[in-house]
């Protein structure tokens, strides 16, 4: 069987290639996708483009990064998370295609795909061709959950020709799919999209057992486990609670310095979350919220993954917090984006989660069907 890299190489001979890449961009030997290409015969090329922490990923979350020269290469690296969010029309002039490889983690609010997707519309434009190098989703492509999004939320969705994207938080698709999904129902004007799609990838399969290396997709993504969690507690990054970053285990802890970690861990296990359980920590994080201070709070430990729900239990937890502390916890409209939930913030202290999530049940069905057209795997 030809490998999928094989294959990349010979639908890119000839061709002046563009590459939006990240430190994930590996072979399964970990050759980066960089070295590959600039080493295949027939295959020029002539520039990089960056997403969010950048092309060698250096760059802590929400930095603006600038273009500059990479300094392995000699290549131009333009920056795509900032001011410009999209490939401009003059550097797409040197290119014949744009290449995305990237590892993304399966959730909505990661900005990965979003930057793909202006990639994909800049391309467009330009009369260019988008090729996916797909990968598998770490998180898994049988579980879907979250409100599917139905408002502006600025670089975690998008608001696309009058209507939103509307992509729950963890959509179990392949960035293959996501492309295809959006090019096909919100891009008015269609890329020239082809995909390299995985060998015997099957969608219930774990990342373990695909072959594929795991590399940190951003600096506080160090674990597939931190995955699976982040989708629910990446909510906390709206709180004045610290989401763990500054810690080795960012997602993972979540306090602050007048939480009682030993009474909010019984008040949590109290609640019998399926697939999880919660234990008493004391942190103290390096950098981020509380830098320097010593943190109370919990854990969260995945004890039955096939029972654990992400969304569910970010938002139990939050729930647990405004319940525990009340006014302590301060909670912005940045909550309300993450979850594609209007009023999160303000709702989560007064409603159950289980009504608040009932709320989007039918806009959640509405989205499955539409994604089914669009699963290039089976289970």
């Amino acid at each position: 069987m030809v490998s999928q890299i094989d294959l990349l190489i010979a639908h890119l001979k000839g061709k002046r290639v563009g590459l939006l890449v990240n430190p994930t961009s590996v072979s399964p030997d970990y050759t980066h996708l960089i070295d590959l290409l600039t080493a295949a015969d027939g295959v020029e090329v002539v520039a990089l483009f960056g997403p969010e922490h950048g092309v060698r990923g250096c760059s802590q979350a929400g930095v603006e990064t600038e273009d500059y020269v990479d300094r392995e290469t000699g290549l131009p690296v333009y920056a795509l998370y900032g001011p410009r969010r999209a490939p401009e029309p003059a550097q797409l002039d040197m290119l014949d295609v744009l290449v995305f490889d990237i590892q993304d983690v399966g959730a909505r609010f990661y900005t990965y795909c979003w930057s793909m997707t202006y990639a994909m519309e800049a391309c467009a434009k330009a009369g260019k061709e988008f090729v996916v190098f797909d990968r598998p989703n770490p998180v898994g492509c049988l579980r879907v959950e979250g409100a599917p999004l139905r408002f502006d939320c600025g670089i975690i969705g998008r608001y696309w020709e009058g209507r939103p994207v509307s992509i729950p938080v963890r959509h179990g698709m392949t960035m293959g799919e996501f492309a295809t999904l959006v090019n096909e129902e919100y891009m008015s004007l269609k890329v020239n999209l082809f995909i390299v799609k995985m060998n015997d990838y099957r969608r219930g399969q774990t990342f373990g057992e695909t072959g594929f290396p795991w590399v940190f997709p951003s600096p506080n993504m160090p674990s597939i486990h931190c995955a699976e969690i982040y989708l629910g507690t990446c909510v906390f990054e709206g709180s004045n609670l610290s989401e763990g970053r500054g810690t080795t285990l960012p997602f993972e802890l979540i306090g602050a310095p007048w939480v009682d970690g030993e009474s909010f861990a019984r008040h949590m296990n109290a609640k019998n979350l399926l697939g999880v359980r919660f234990r008493p920590v004391i942190f103290e994080p390096t950098f981020s919220k509380f830098k320097g201070e010593v943190c109370g709070g919990v854990q969260v430990h995945v004890v039955d993954a096939s029972a654990f729900s992400s969304v569910d239990t970010g938002l139990h937890l939050l729930k647990g917090f405004v319940d525990v502390y009340g006014d302590k916890v301060v909670l912005r409209d940045w909550c309300d984006r993450l979850m594609g939930v209007r009023g999160l913030s303000t709702r989560i202290r007064s409603e159950k989660v289980e009504d608040i999530c009932a709320a989007w049940q039918d806009d959640l069905r509405e989205f499955l069907d539409m994604r089914a057209k669009y699963l290039l795997y089976s289970e």
